[in-house]
């Protein structure tokens, strides 16, 4: 079992064979936090671990005893005010004014598989034996609650599940001002953190900052996990790359307001907490009732980034993605909104989807505009029923017809939002959330549906349920197109206001649930304007999701590459778009954005109609060479080689878990003038297994691609006297697939 307690030093051990987090039971009984790193030796105490040394200043527990500060003492779920005066994991505030709380050991529990977590993602088990819980229970007599710690290991990988469930059984009531997923103390300061920042389409930008005295964190306080800063953070040693090292990730499987932070103390102790953001929330508890914070998921890695990308990787393609689509091949689609926009009939549709059908794509995807009175962004939100003057024969009709030439339907959905002008808003206006008395600011046109009530999560998800019922739908692109503002429902009362922002997630959360449960091998893609809430929360009910609006192949490379510290590349909606790109007016081969795009869920964002003959041959080639390579890449082992926030190219690649294949994108954004040679150093190779790449006449051994390198030469490398041919210039892609020759 990879959970021991030890019960003469009161100690928890919780280790498999890459990592060991240790807890020790303090004689307050707090509890402490005495190691998390590498695996340890398992040993009946670790105490000589936890030190305690008299500072001035300090506030301390016991007379007479100035050894003994909880300022100074590594702790596990700390509270704030009986000594310790950092950023606590929880405050609760009481009938008579107070804050401080003082909970204390009372038990524990220790089983095989993990718990559910109710109306909340989070990974799970699928036989007992994956994973060890750990259940600690803590308690505070004077104010008769009581917190249950969750933490699970799992058996094969270096990564560690918690979340804290507050239950309160007093006569009175109590408000929980804050409650964190997790805290955790390390002993130094010798870190960096990676965050992953940005803004709409421009999304996860891989950020490093050393570590300082103070503060530094990330958050979000626009109503879900946002463009701007993923639910993320990771710590990792100065020396640490993308293959060697020690670094400790953070992730919060959330889709709401969070916060993530490191704190560091001025004796160099660094706290990193991470949960629910504390701002604008307070949960009331009357007696009975218990709030449980979302999960957060730790990960260790001592073989650098990549080990830690991957472990989350593993886990959250295997154990968070759940339903028939996650372990499926995804279908290549083709989507009309950057082809038409508003502006189509079914006629119009049904010719793209007789050209995207002669050149492979299995799925057409219609997007917005096919509904209500829908001709611009104006109008319609919430009016879920067909528009019968762009679609004669309703959703049911036109799915039936793309159904008829073979291909499968997809259809779009935002089912979170509302425009004044429609039907939905004409009947319901007190549906939205807006604070009395105040101006109600719009996004995109639109506003917020108060989802924190069940009534109107009911009544979105009865028009979907009959659209979905009527037609063969075989997707869902759930999109979300602002943020959050003048948060206020119409039905909570006073005390209950700071409850809305979390209920508004569940809301979301329990819709998903319902249509999933209901229609069970729909594939879900979620989207936020992009990528404004791409996070662990949604995977649990999509296993994919629209990384960004920017379809440019150059910018991609970026959001791509920095959403893969934490997200497989079976999560990430990629697809070659027109050019010159809509975003950005830059042009780029069709071989660029398929060379990026191969590396996600693979699809078209364009008319295939307005294509050459040549652009049609091309795209055929493209889509078969994903057919043959979509679950290598989907199911793969994902390699960063080269970062394209820190030169001019940029590599990855994906091996198959045997070993035997592999397939490296290599890019190279502007093409240098008489340059040097270049090799691409690969990873995750056998060393001695011998590997054809195709294209070349030779085979290399393993251990050569990845000590000597892959040569990635051409003709920039010296005097280029060959003639533009789209296998130079600017813009770049190539595509190496390597076999084991046998």
């Amino acid at each position: 079992m990879p959970i021991r307690y030890h019960e003469a030093t009161k100690e928890f051990h919780l280790y498999n064979d890459k990592v060991s987090y240790i807890i020790a039971v303090l004689k307050n009984g707090h509890l402490g936090q005495v190691y998390f790193g590498g695996k340890l030796h398992d040993r009946e105490s670790f105490q000589h671990l936890l030190e305690f040394r008299p500072r001035p200043m300090s506030v301390c527990v016991y007379e007479g005893d100035l050894t003994y500060s909880m300022e100074h003492i590594r702790q596990e779920y700390p509270v704030y005010g009986a000594g310790d005066m950092r950023y606590p994991a929880l405050e609760i505030l009481q009938g008579n004014g107070s804050r401080i709380t003082d909970f204390v050991y009372k038990g524990h529990q220790i089983y095989d598989g993990k718990p559910v977590l109710e109306g909340l993602p989070a990974t799970y088990t699928e036989n007992e034996g994956e994973a060890t819980t750990l259940e600690i229970y803590l308690e505070d007599q004077l104010i008769e609650t009581k917190i249950t710690l969750y933490y699970t290991i799992f058996e094969a990988l270096p990564a560690i599940a918690r979340s804290a469930k507050i239950r309160y059984e007093g006569k009175d009531s109590v408000i929980i001002d804050r409650a964190m997923s997790m805290s955790v103390d390390l002993p130094d300061m010798d870190y960096e953190m990676i965050e992953l920042t940005g803004a709409w389409s421009r999304e996860r930008a891989v950020k490093t900052r050393r570590l300082e005295h103070g503060v530094q964190g990330i958050y979000s306080m626009r109503g879900f996990s946002s463009h701007h800063y993923n639910p993320f953070l990771a710590l990792k040693r100065p020396q640490t790359t993308e293959r060697n090292g020690e670094v400790y990730g953070f992730s919060l499987v959330y889709s709401g307001n969070f916060l993530a932070q490191a704190d560091v103390d001025t004796y160099d102790t660094t706290r990193v907490t991470m949960g629910i953001h504390p701002d604008r929330f307070s949960w009331k508890l009357e007696h009975g009732d218990s709030f449980q914070t979302p999960e957060a998921v730790m990960v260790y890695s001592e073989s650098g980034l990549n080990g830690m990308s991957q472990t989350y990787h593993q886990l959250y393609r295997e154990r968070l993605a759940r339903g028939p689509w996650r372990d499926r091949v995804r279908p290549i689609l083709i989507n009309n909104w950057e082809g038409t926009y508003f502006d189509f009939n079914e006629e119009k549709l049904l010719h793209i989807a007789d050209t995207a059908k002669e050149l492979g794509v299995e799925m057409f995807v219609l997007d917005d505009g096919w509904f209500g009175n829908r001709d611009d962004d104006r109008r319609s939100l919430g009016d879920w029923y067909p528009n019968e003057r762009k679609l004669p024969e309703g959703i049911k009709g036109i799915a039936q017809k793309i159904e008829a030439k073979g291909l499968k339907f997809g259809l779009w959905f935002e089912p979170e939002m509302v425009n004044m002008d429609s039907d939905l808003y004409r009947t319901h206006p007190d549906w939205i959330l807006a604070t009395p008395g105040r101006n109600i600011s719009h996004g995109r046109n639109q506003y917020v549906l108060d989802f924190s009530r069940e009534e109107v999560v009911e009544a979105i998800y009865g028009q979907m349920k009959k659209i979905l019922s009527e037609a063969p739908i075989s997707y869902i692109k759930w999109d979300m197109n602002r943020s959050m503002s003048e948060v206020y429902s119409a039905v909570a009362k006073p005390e209950e206001q700071g409850k809305v922002m979390h209920k508004y997630i569940l809301g979301v959360y329990r819709l998903y649930e319902m249509l999933i449960q209901e229609f069970p091998d729909i594939l879900f893609e979620s989207c936020a304007s992009g990528g404004a809430r791409f996070d662990p929360g949604m995977m649990y009910y999509a296993p994919q999701c629209w990384t960004s609006d920017d379809t440019d192949a150059v910018e991609r490379l970026k959001i791509q590459y920095g959403t893969s510290f934490v997200y497989p590349v079976s999560s990430m909606g990629a697809h070659v778009s027109a050019a010159p790109n809509h975003q950005l007016l830059r042009n780029t081969s069709l071989e660029m954005r398929a060379g990026v795009a191969y590396f996600g869920t693979f699809g078209y964002e364009l008319d295939p109609c307005s294509l050459s003959q040549e652009e049609k041959d091309e795209i055929r080639e493209q889509i078969a060479f994903m057919k043959k390579h979509r679950k290598l890449i989907q199911y793969g082992t994902f390699y960063r080689l080269e970062s394209p926030f820190e030169g001019n190219t940029a590599a990855w690649m994906a091996v198959s878990e045997d070993g035997q294949e592999a397939l490296v994108g290599y890019y190279r954004i502007l093409q240098p003038v008489n340059g040097p040679y270049r090799r691409l150093r690969l990873e995750g190779l056998c060393k001695d297994r011998l590997y054809q790449v195709e294209g070349k006449a030779e085979a290399f051994f393993g251990d050569e691609l990845m000590k000597a390198g892959l040569v990635v030469s051409d003709s920039a490398s010296g005097e280029n006297k060959e003639k533009y041919n789209g296998k130079n210039g600017d813009f770049q892609a190539k595509i190496y697939y390597l076999s084991s020759v046998k």
